[in-house]
């Protein structure tokens, strides 16, 4: 298990994320560039061990109900994984680069900021995929036409549809 200080080392280590002490010798690692409603990437690190890491969009990963996992047992390689993929879904890029959800572009709804991403296949039908409340929605137009709990579940559906995301 990691100590304390080396957890709080990896998570620094991503420039995207900005440390925040909370209550009780516990620290947060909040991210500005989430596309979601999501901010905190790392939640509750503890001198004790205990530290979550948000992962709802990360294919894999064992959640809570919440969406986090519990890190207090994980190798620094695992944390550092897990830690770029949080980032990645929640639409930023990290040491891997340019993440799809960085193509997506804020439309105004109604006054509130929404994540989409247009997607089209070879016929031009175009179909809209939305990142809100820690779920995918696909919509045709108006209609919704699926959700999905992962990106991953998303793009493998569109791809088994023949949509590429428009643009590429």
């Amino acid at each position: 298990m990691l100590s304390f200080e080396e957890k709080l080392a990896i998570m620094q280590s991503f420039p995207e994320l900005e440390r925040r002490d909370v209550s009780l010798g516990r620290v947060n690692f909040h991210y500005d560039g989430s596309l979601s409603d999501k901010k905190n990437v790392g939640y509750h690190f503890h001198p004790n061990g205990n530290g979550y890491v948000y992962a709802a969009g990360v294919g894999g990963a064992e959640t809570d109900g919440k969406g986090f996992v519990n890190v207090r047992d994980y190798g620094a390689e695992q944390l550092r994984q897990l830690v770029e993929q949080a980032i990645r879904s929640l639409g930023g890029a990290s040491a891997g680069g340019r993440s799809a959800t960085d193509a997506a572009r804020t439309v105004q709804d109604g006054g509130a900021g929404t994540n989409e991403e247009k997607w089209r296949d070879p016929d031009g039908n175009e179909l809209s995929l939305q990142f809100e409340d820690d779920t995918w929605y696909l919509f045709a137009g108006l209609n919704l036409e699926m959700a999905f709990e992962t990106r991953e579940e998303a793009e493998e559906y569109l791809a088994a549809e023949g949509f590429v995301m428009a643009g590429n």
